[in-house]
């Protein structure tokens, strides 16, 4: 069972959801805006957050930035609920902080999958590691959730740090959009847009590159094949990373 905070100003949308997602064995408490939303989580941090966008007050966009911004909330997994289906809508989505998007109308059973995969991350991310790994310029250490590229400190999302530590866990390995979404977000086949995989590639190549494509290609990526990095993996023996990553 995970606490769930959802929020939606559409009450009887809310509703159904509520009931829905609270028949599955999940606490779920429900909000009317993002102001709300955020003094649930600041009283008791959820494993997870379900907001609507276009909200009152508050919308979902900004409610995610001060999220983003609190240490102590700041890896709570964020899922996006729309009616805008535009791929730029989608794209703000995810610079805010969110780590997935489901476009209304949308079935309860999909929600449910998402929210599933969201959930399964965050328990595997809280799962101890025994080795480190390192391929090339690259270092992470799964125990302490830290990285290094090049002795330079990167700040990853949980999203990204985990495509990273599934590629170089496979180095010379290439996996497809599709790959990713069943191995990184859980996902059942067909259960999402393969958009959001090369978004979050983007945005993890951009961070190793040095924000201005100066630093390491470190992401490879063969059109039609898939994604990967070039290497040969070591380990580290679990030795912690000074001044490494800090998730938020």
């Amino acid at each position: 069972m995970a606490r769930i905070i959802i929020a939606d100003d559409e009450q009887d949308f809310l509703w159904a959801l509520r009931r829905d997602l609270s028949m599955t064995g999940h606490e779920v408490i429900a909000a009317s805006d993002g102001v709300e939303a955020l003094a649930l989580a600041r009283r008791r941090p959820p494993d997870l957050l379900v907001l609507d966008i276009a909200m009152p007050h508050l919308d979902g966009l900004q409610a995610v930035r001060r999220l983003r911004s609190d240490s102590v909330l700041a890896a709570i997994p964020v899922l996006f609920l729309t009616a805008r289906s535009a791929i730029d809508d989608r794209v703000r989505a995810l610079e805010a902080g969110g780590d997935d998007y489901l476009v209304k109308p949308f079935d309860l059973r999909e929600l449910g999958a998402r929210i599933h995969a969201l959930l399964r991350r965050v328990r595997e991310e809280r799962a101890p590691h025994r080795t480190g790994i390192a391929v090339g310029p690259l270092v992470l250490d799964p125990t302490s959730r830290d990285a290094l590229v090049n002795e330079r400190v990167v700040h990853l999302s949980p999203i990204e740090f985990d495509l990273l530590h599934l590629f170089m866990s496979h180095p010379g390995e290439l996996f497809s959009g599709a790959d990713l979404l069943q191995l990184v977000w859980g996902y059942r086949p067909d259960t999402s847009d393969v958009g959001i995989v090369r978004w979050h590639i983007k945005k993890l190549r951009d961070k190793l590159e040095g924000g201005g494509h100066d630093g390491p290609s470190s992401i490879r990526t063969v059109r039609g094949h898939g994604y990967g990095v070039v290497g040969t993996a070591s380990e580290t023996q679990g030795r912690p990373i000074a001044q490494a990553i800090r998730l938020f």
